[in-house]
């Protein structure tokens, strides 16, 4: 693709990122999230699971632990304070009635005015099929803001609807459209994804092997965004 980016929206002040990992919004969205906070934007961090199978060699009920200390720190670095997990199956989420009315009450609870979620399409951007909980979370997001502002669907999740959401901003997507100038939030954005410490080491990623991938990345997406690192994302107006 050799479209440019556009510029993300700054019509907003609450952001809400629905993801199913611990990590999925380190590997590519930190720095666009540092940037954000420290302009004063607020976002929230909302996890189906706690990342419970993600370590091989850790049993569940000790990953689970690790996994959630990891995410708070992580989040913390770029300026996130609140993180909140839901406890569905990590690998075995499903789009369930349960899913949508978690979704649903998470919405009209913290209000926000975007939204981000990570790659819904069947494959990612290096051609991999894509993980079966990424495509059900991303899918789940997007119908949730539609019926969270409908006061008559899922009525007992949360007592007033919100229809207040303006975009959706899918990270990771193979479609980007608009991106997010990452100058001078690299650092934190690095920091943010080697805080993950565990999950790195049993990746058999070394301290600092990070950085390269980082880089590459942002500076990849740069190319289509004035020559600036950018954090890129798929834009959905609501």
């Amino acid at each position: 693709m050799t479209d440019d980016l556009q510029p993300m929206p700054d019509d907003w002040t609450r952001a809400l990122a629905v993801v199913a990992h611990p990590d999925d919004m380190e590997f590519g969205s930190a720095g666009a999230v540092a940037a954000w906070t420290a302009t004063g934007k607020e976002v929230g961090y909302l996890l189906l699971t706690r990342g419970e199978a993600g370590i091989d060699s850790m049993p569940p009920e000790q990953a689970r632990k690790v996994r959630e200390e990891e995410q708070h720190a992580s989040a913390a670095i770029v300026g996130v304070s609140s993180v909140e997990f839901l406890d569905h199956p990590d690998g075995g989420i499903e789009y369930s009635p349960r899913l949508r009315h978690d979704l649903v009450a998470a919405l009209r609870r913290h209000r926000p005015e975007l939204v981000i979620t990570f790659n819904h399409h069947d494959f990612t951007f290096t051609g991999k099929w894509n993980s079966p909980d990424h495509r059900t979370t991303g899918r789940a997001v997007l119908d949730a803001v539609l019926d969270a502002g409908n006061r008559w669907i899922l009525p007992d999740a949360g007592a007033e609807p919100w229809g207040g959401v303006k975009y959706v901003a899918i990270a990771g997507s193979i479609r980007p459209t608009h991106a997010v100038d990452v100058t001078g939030y690299l650092d934190a954005a690095l920091a943010s994804v080697e805080a993950h410490a565990a999950y790195l080491a049993a990746l058999g990623v070394p301290p600092g092997g990070a950085r390269v991938p980082l880089e590459g990345f942002v500076n990849a997406a740069g190319q289509r965004f004035g020559g600036r690192p950018a954090v890129p994302f798929e834009l959905i107006a609501c």
